[in-house]
């Protein structure tokens, strides 16, 4: 039943990060998308929160497989990081279109 917990946090997950995404891009009037950047952020974030609090003990496994892995994978899809990294790097210069994968990364644990 385990599945069951990641197909509820994406549930949640996949309109958050669509909402969330409309709501952050709408306010900047820019071809750089940061409605993905700051999901991805905020994702790494919680992400970061919810396997350290796993690893101290202050969570259950099911927590991190509610959270982690269905919100936080739903929240921060690859397929639309890259798919707007590439639309950037072909609407303007090569240097703006690394400049969401490379801020990204910096905030993301190794």
């Amino acid at each position: 039943m385990n599945w069951l917990l990641v197909v509820a946090g994406a549930v949640v997950g996949a309109p958050l990060r669509y909402l969330t995404d409309r709501a952050v891009q709408s306010r900047h009037d820019s071809v750089f998308p940061w409605g993905t950047f700051t999901v991805n952020v905020a994702g790494c974030l919680v992400l970061g929160l919810v396997t350290g609090a796993v690893a101290a003990g202050a969570a259950s496994s099911k927590v991190q497989l509610l959270v982690g892995t269905g919100l936080c994978g739903a929240l921060t899809t690859y397929s639309t990081f890259s798919y707007e990294s590439l639309r950037l790097a072909d609407r303007s210069s090569p240097g703006c279109g690394s400049g969401c994968p490379a801020g990204t990364r910096s905030r993301t644990p190794s």
